[in-house]
């Protein structure tokens, strides 16, 4: 099922906590079992040292793959993160961050997703992702 970027925004608008919002997440794709946000380049998410923290990208991860799901079961439905493994590969500095989401399954309770997630053509963290789906 194919869903609008808007439509994408609007889930993370409607459904999301305040402090996730604050992350700027962009949705700029959704559908066939894909979904991209863009993770713009905050000072405020930067740790010390001035490399982006590995909690704003597990965060983004985790909502890049709850707009995925929510474009492959045409709309959002209440869901939980089961597990989540993430690996970093090389800090981000200075730039924006691509959260690709590939959904390797989606059963009728359970939905498992791989994650990439890019800065300057480069990977910078992989995810790994299962979602119970509770309704």
């Amino acid at each position: 099922m194919t869903m609008t970027p808007d439509e994408g925004g609007r889930i993370l608008r409607d459904n999301f906590a305040p402090w996730v919002q604050d992350l700027g997440l962009i949705v700029e794709e959704v559908g066939d079992g894909r979904a991209t946000l863009r993770l713009p380049w905050s000072d405020r998410l930067a740790r010390e040292g001035g490399g982006l923290s590995g909690q704003a990208l597990m965060a983004a991860a985790d909502t890049a793959t709850v707009i995925a799901v929510s474009g492959a079961r045409g709309g959002f439905v209440p869901m939980t993160t089961v597990q989540q493994s993430t690996t970093f590969q090389r800090p981000v500095v200075g730039k924006d961050v691509l959260v690709e989401v590939r959904i390797t399954k989606l059963g009728r309770t359970l939905a498992f997703a791989d994650v990439t997630m890019t800065a300057g053509g480069a990977t910078a963290a992989t995810a790994s992702t299962v979602y119970a789906l509770l309704a």
